[in-house]
């Protein structure tokens, strides 16, 4: 597949937003601090008490730049709950390019799963790229880290000569699940996930030309392991997207019935059921765990649309201890 270079740069993109949180770390709660070897740490929910805002710029950020994200109030049976909505005209590139925790940086006892146009510099996964025909050329850096530990300049060292750039050019943004700021961005993966289970199927992302989507936001729980599940029942139970496909019908309407977490073994045990029940080793679930609670596909060939699975507001409450 031809590798489009230049065409628009995600890590460029998102500087804007970057400076953002940089000239204003009160109003967003951020705290920021300075290696040694001149990269850039913004903490959003380790030490800082980060929120909704950080949390907007954060998904933001994830996703290259490519995407609109926005904070709503929805009912959910008789709950009422935060949403974050998101949507994007970039689908392949926004969702899998970028915002795809794709990127495991693992130095010394330091690992995190990574997200953010800084893939797109370091092509991680390679696989991933090759299939969406894409690579970013620019000299800034910027990734998102999932940690609830500090990155030291042997990481960001690592990190930026796999970019390709200077170290004082890499902006590390650090985010925790167990944080406001972290329950917002994993709501904000909601349409993402869609994808990545479609394209597990066998859906060829590049036939995806726009994609929406909405998921509760939960209340952070102090006990990361709490926090992630709640976080995760908030897409398999919450979730909900809509993709505008290059496809033909009779393969949308398998999709539609696959794709969804009603078709998930274990559906109707919480997350935190489900991860205990395999010691907390996610490689043990099965696959059709990583996905949303309801999808609809849109034909962009006829405009006929196939909608699979559903929100379950009864499992939100059970998340959530209601």
């Amino acid at each position: 597949m031809l590798v489009v270079i230049g065409v628009v740069s995600v890590n460029r993109l998102c500087m804007r937003f970057v400076s953002e949180l940089l000239d204003h770390q009160q109003e967003y709660r951020v705290k920021v601090e300075k290696l040694s070897c001149g990269a850039t740490v913004i903490d959003t929910g380790l030490e800082a008490a980060g929120g909704y805002l950080a949390g907007l710029k954060l998904t933001e950020i994830c996703l290259g730049g490519l995407a609109n994200c926005w904070l709503t109030y929805i009912p959910y049976g008789d709950v009422e709950m935060p949403t974050i909505v998101v949507a994007t005209d970039h689908p392949a590139l926004s969702l899998l390019g970028c915002q795809l925790a794709g990127w495991m940086v693992k130095v010394g006892d330091f690992f995190a799963p990574c997200s953010g146009p800084a893939r797109a510099l370091a092509r991680k996964p390679k696989k991933v790229f090759e299939k969406i025909g894409y690579k970013d050329e620019c000299d800034e850096a910027v990734i998102v880290m999932e940690t609830s530990k500090k990155p030291t300049d042997e990481v960001a060292q690592k990190v930026a000569s796999d970019c390709g750039v200077e170290p004082k050019n890499l902006y590390m943004i650090l985010t925790t699940t167990a944080s406001m700021a972290g329950s917002v961005q994993v709501s904000g993966r909601v349409v993402e996930t869609g994808l990545y289970r479609l394209e597990y199927l066998g859906m060829d992302p590049n036939k995806v030309s726009f994609a929406s989507g909405s998921a509760p936001i939960m209340p952070p729980h102090p006990d990361v392991g709490v926090s992630t599940a709640r976080e995760e029942d908030a897409l398999l139970y919450g979730g909900v997207a809509s993709y505008i496909i290059d496809e033909e019908e009779a393969k949308l309407e398998e999709y539609s019935s696959k794709a969804p977490a009603t078709a998930w073994p274990d559906y109707g045990k919480t997350s935190y059921e489900a991860l205990k029940a395999v010691n907390f080793d996610w490689s043990k679930l099965d696959p059709s765990f990583f996905t949303i609670g309801k999808l609809v596909l849109v034909s962009q060939k006829t405009g006929k649309a196939f909608a699979g699975g559903r929100i379950n507001p009864d499992m939100l409450k059970r998340s959530i201890g209601l």
